[in-house]
């Protein structure tokens, strides 16, 4: 058993039957009430976000989740297959199980998240920041850097991001999966 005391960021709770991963939360304290705990918890086999709050010191009831490195091979109607780095093992998750989706390009390395009262996939993760080709971009207009000015530009995969205009197509990029945001050139 575990009381509020024990969230976290990342923490999956059993709630109502279906499962959530804790997004955010914080702590409510008044003078005269007692302590509430809060949190935002995004569904993991569902696709709901919610709010929930409870009294400091209340059960809740956290999930043992494992992160296993797989690697991307192929999409098919069957749904993105990863194999296990260790067993070889493969397994076809669906498209709205992988957060940052757009991003995923063959060979790459996904966390998946393994329920492990179940062995059950219940989500995968890319790394936060990734290395990506640009295919296809406009090229910037001299002397156009005095404000943050971005242009649109198509990567590897197929997404399209933001990047700065003095950024080339056929450079490599360093993105954030997470936000899809530009970070950094990055010199081969």
């Amino acid at each position: 058993m575990a009381s509020t005391s024990d969230i976290s960021r990342g923490v999956v709770l059993k709630l109502d039957g279906s499962l959530y991963s804790v997004v955010e939360f914080g702590e409510n304290k008044t003078a005269r009430a007692a302590a509430k705990v809060w949190a935002k918890l995004k569904g993991v086999d569902n696709n709901r976000t919610i709010e929930k709050t409870w009294n400091s010191g209340e059960t809740v009831y956290p999930v043992r989740v494992e992160k296993k490195n797989y690697q991307f091979l192929y999409k098919d109607e069957g749904g993105y297959n990863l194999m296990n780095n260790e067993t070889y093992e493969q397994i076809a998750i669906a498209e709205e199980m992988i957060d940052g989706v757009a991003y995923l390009k063959e060979g790459a390395e996904v966390a998946v998240l393994i329920n492990t009262e179940s062995d059950q996939p219940i989500g995968a993760e890319l790394p936060e920041k990734i290395v990506v080709l640009i295919t296809y971009c406009e090229p910037g207009v001299k002397g156009d850097t005095a404000t943050r000015a971005t242009k649109p530009a198509t990567i590897e995969t197929g997404a399209t991001i933001q990047v700065p205009l003095f950024v080339e197509e056929g450079e490599t990029i360093r993105i954030n999966t997470k936000t899809g945001d530009y970070v950094e050139r990055v010199k081969s």
